[in-house]
């Protein structure tokens, strides 16, 4: 099974949370820390994977609602 890199994140939390809306879906997701975690609570890095074959379907599901996108546009 091949897993592919969808979304770096400068915190660990963030990473958990967008495995939780992935795997809620029935795509199964991993993250991989990148190092120690910082001070004043800003986190560590992290990287969370999906089988490259959910690639698409959990970039739809980890993106902005279109009707968020255009309102920061006006």
């Amino acid at each position: 099974m091949e897993w592919i890199t969808l979304k770096q994140t400068s915190a660990l939390w963030e990473a958990e949370m967008m495995q939780q809306i992935l795997e809620a879906q029935g795509i199964p997701a991993r993250i991989l820390s990148q190092g120690l975690q910082s001070h004043f609570g800003s986190g560590a890095p992290a990287l969370l994977q999906v089988r490259s074959r959910d690639r698409w379907t959990a970039l739809l599901l980890l993106s902005p609602l279109e009707e968020e996108a255009t309102e920061g546009s006006c």
